[in-house]
């Protein structure tokens, strides 16, 4: 299977950051960082990813965003040798030619580790920082974002592999093997070529993670990889078998890995496992969790009361905001039919993600069964606390699943592309 490390701050759980032993401090330093995606690496892990946000959506509820992601993935780079660097482009907010740029001069630091997870964005706050009045509809960006990604892509490949010709005496490059693109389009104008020659990988590896109908077709037509979000393993085979039939339809030959987000609480009982996961419940403000549930809702959740069953929620095709979490909290409320109050912690680690707490075997069990079930490729880990949990779960679960065959023991390539077993271009 596949293994993504998502690095969030101080972990996924809202409470992360109130910790007495977190890592709130080291957020501005780098070499914070560098250790996790050397543990990740350590973990045999395929990658490591982050997210990004655009806005600070509130600084009373602890930290989203410190470092920018390219920076910190160049660092990184130079910190590691073979586990992959993906971090989040928004195509509402890039050009093309920025983003295309920025990642092929990363793929040849890292000597082809790169990926990108293309988004749309979705807060009026991060738009209003871009000379938006407000997010634009759902629609307009994801038309966007489809030309945004076929104009990276030509970018790319505005280099031939063969290009470069450096003799002293003569050429640097062939002009007949570097070509324009001369993109036109009702989003971008874009002559190019790149500026930056053909990168190790061919391309940087491109993920998405959609989940509305649009979001589903983009990733269908150009992702190599997505990241999902599934609450139970029946909401993540639809997903899977949604996505491979599109993948089929699009007649696109080689296989796109799926990789939900997974949260786990590990330890060596059940017992124990359980009362990590209560430390860091205990340590949420009710004010703070409603204040998460408010910017996942797109409403103002304060006044609900808790003990009550949760409110009558407009229907997935009505929301505009991020579809994956809301079709998540919309399963949860059908399956479980919780109070407010049995949402919130439900919500408090990963936002809905599957949320696995037990024994390095039994949180084992449970992954291969996805995998062998149609419900995944691999996972996305979202650790509840950093670093804490991911170096839990790489001494503990990450044994046990190479002891069973079911991850890699050492690195056999070393490109993002070939830990993925994508093929490479050029």
């Amino acid at each position: 299977m596949h293994l993504n490390l998502f690095i969030f701050g101080c972990g996924h759980h809202q409470a992360a950051w109130r910790h007495p032993q977190s890592s709130v401090e080291q957020l501005g330093d780098i070499a914070y960082y560098e250790e996790l995606a050397r543990t990740a690496e350590r973990g045999k892990f395929d990658a490591v990813f982050f997210a990004d946000g655009h806005s600070t959506l509130g600084l009373e509820d602890g930290p989203r965003w410190f470092l920018e992601p390219f920076t910190m993935l160049s660092a990184m780079a130079r910190a590691t040798e073979h586990v992959g660097l993906i971090t989040t482009v928004s195509s509402t907010f890039y050009t093309p030619f920025h983003a295309a740029r920025l990642l092929a001069s990363l793929d040849h630091i890292s000597h082809g580790r790169v990926g990108c997870n293309v988004v749309t964005s979705m807060f009026d706050a991060e738009a209003r920082n871009h000379g938006y009045d407000g997010m634009p509809p759902h629609t307009w960006r994801y038309a966007r974002a489809q030309e945004f990604t076929e104009a990276m892509l030509a970018l790319w490949d505005s280099w031939a592999d063969d290009a470069l010709v450096m003799d002293r005496q003569g050429l640097y490059a062939d002009p007949e093997r570097v070509r324009a693109i001369h993109h036109t389009g009702e989003h971008f104008r874009i002559d190019g070529p790149l500026t930056v020659p053909r990168s190790p990988q061919g391309r940087p590896v491109v993920f998405q993670a959609g989940a509305s109908s649009e979001g589903r077709a983009l990733a269908a037509t150009y992702a190599e990889a997505i990241y999902g979000v599934a609450y139970d393993l029946s909401a993540a085979q639809a997903y899977y078998r949604d996505i491979r039939a599109r993948v089929r339809a699009a007649q696109r030959p080689q296989r796109v890995p799926v990789m939900p987000g997974l949260v786990t609480y590990v330890a060596s009982t059940e017992a124990e496992a359980k009362a990590k996961q209560r430390e860091l419940d205990g340590l949420l403000p009710t004010a703070a969790a409603l204040r998460q549930l408010s910017v996942f809702l797109e409403q103002d959740c304060a006044s609900w009361e808790l003990d009550a069953p949760v409110p009558v929620l407009p229907p997935l095709e009505a929301f505009n905001g991020p579809k994956g979490r809301y079709a998540t909290i919309l399963r949860i409320i059908e399956t479980r039919q919780p109070t407010l109050r049995q949402l919130l912690g439900l919500l408090a680690a990963g936002g809905g993600h599957c949320t696995l707490v037990g024994t390095p075997d039994t949180i084992a069990d449970t992954m291969v069964h996805w995998v062998e079930n149609e419900g995944a490729d691999g996972f996305n880990l979202m650790p509840p606390a950093l670093p804490a949990s991911i170096v839990d779960f790489v001494e503990q679960v990450v044994p046990v699943l190479q002891k069973r065959g079911h991850f890699r023991r050492n690195y056999t390539t070393r490109t993002l592309r070939g830990h993925l077993g994508l093929a490479s271009y050029g």
